[in-house]
C-alpha cells in the first residue's frame, strides 16, 4: 500500500500521526500481546465491550496494557449494563487494574439490559468519579446516528460537557469513523461553535479490504460514507490502496488553512478492521516518510 509523498507532507500530518490511539478487542489475546509490545509507551488503547460478552473480560487485558506502560480505556456500554451492582463491581475491578480512564458509550442495543439507557445516565451515577476515575471519553457522530435524532445527540453532548465541567472531570470525544474528511471537519466546526472546547480525536478505519470496510460501515451506520464507497469506485480504490491517508491529509490541510484554532483536533483514533499488524505497518511507513519530509 503506497504511503504519502514525503515532499507533500505537512507538519499537520506529522502531528496527527504522532499521538494516535487504537481500539482493540479484549478477547483477542494475540493482538493484545502484540499491541503491548509494539505501541509506543503511553498509547491510549480503548477496549471494546463486545455485545453479549462479559465486561469483566476487559479486566485482565486492561491490567496487562497498564503494566506494559499504556493507558487502557475500557468501553462502558450503558445499554449493556444489567444492574447498578454490576456497574459498581465493574468500576471497582477496573480501578484495581489501574484503569484511570473510560469510554462511555450508549451501546448498540435496541432495549437496555438494565437501568441505563444512555452514556449520560451512567456518567450521572457518579460511580466512576467516587473511585477516582476522572478521565472520560464519549462518542461523537459526524454523520449522525441512525438510531438517535441529531437534536438529541447535540443536547446529550452538551449535558455531558456541563456535567464534567461541574464535577471537574476531564472529558474528551472520540468520533465514529468516516471515509471522508468533509463531514468530520463540518461536525467539529459545529461543535466548536457551540462553545464545546474539549479534546476531539478523529476516528479512522485502519487499512482494510473494501469488503471489510463496507461491512463495518453497515454495522456502524455510517450511511453517507457508505454511499460514497458504493457510488464512487475510484475513491473506494484510493481508500483501499492508500488507507486513511487522503482523509488525514485533508484534516491537516484544514488546520493549516486558518481553521487550526477552531478545529483543535487532538489526534487520531484507529479502528483496527484490517488487523493490528497491517495498521501498525501502515502507520510506521507513513510516519517514517513524513519524518524525512523537507517540511520537518
Amino acid at each position: 500500500m503506497p504511503a504519502m509523498d514525503p515532499a507533500s507532507a505537512s507538519p499537520g500530518v506529522i502531528e496527527l500521526l504522532r499521538g494516535f490511539s487504537v481500539e482493540l478487542n479484549p478477547s483477542d489475546a494475540k493482538t493484545l500481546q502484540a499491541a503491548a509490545e509494539r505501541l509506543n509507551p503511553g498509547t491510549e488503547v480503548s477496549l471494546a465491550w463486545i455485545p453479549a460478552s462479559n465486561p469483566m473480560d476487559m479486566i485482565a487485558p486492561a491490567a496487562g496494557l497498564k503494566r506494559a506502560g499504556h493507558f487502557p480505556m475500557p468501553h462502558i456500554g450503558a445499554r449493556h449494563l444489567e444492574s447498578a451492582s454490576q456497574l459498581e463491581r465493574l468500576a471497582n475491578r477496573l480501578s484495581d487494574a489501574g484503569v484511570d480512564r473510560i469510554l462511555v458509550i450508549g451501546g448498540d442495543r435496541a432495549t437496555p439490559a438494565g437501568p441505563y439507557d444512555s452514556s449520560l445516565a451512567v456518567m450521572q451515577t457518579g460511580v466512576f468519579q467516587r473511585i477516582g476515575i476522572t478521565r472520560m471519553a464519549v462518542g461523537g457522530f459526524p454523520e449522525g446516528n441512525p438510531h438517535i435524532p441529531e437534536k438529541v445527540l447535540n443536547e446529550a453532548l452538551e449535558a455531558k460537557v456541563s456535567l464534567t465541567r461541574k464535577e471537574g472531570l476531564q472529558l474528551s470525544i472520540i468520533t465514529q469513523f468516516c471515509f471522508r474528511a468533509e463531514p468530520v471537519i463540518a461536525w467539529v466546526r459545529r461543535v466548536r461553535a457551540r462553545g464545546i472546547d474539549v479534546p476531539i480525536r478523529v476516528g479512522l478505519a485502519g487499512p482494510a479490504s473494501l469488503l471489510t470496510l463496507m461491512r463495518y460501515a453497515v454495522r456502524c451506520g455510517i450511511g453517507n460514507s457508505l454511499h460514497v464507497l458504493k457510488e464512487n469506485p475510484s475513491f473506494a480504490k484510493i481508500l483501499v490502496e492508500r488507507g486513511p491517508e487522503p482523509i488525514i491529509r485533508q484534516l491537516a490541510a484544514s488546520t493549516a488553512h486558518g481553521d487550526g484554532g477552531q478545529l483543535a483536533i487532538a489526534g487520531l483514533h484507529f479502528y483496527i478492521f484490517g488487523g493490528f499488524r497491517k495498521t501498525m505497518d501502515w502507520i510506521d511507513a507513513e510516519r517514517s516518510l513524513t519524518a524525512s519530509s523537507p517540511h520537518t
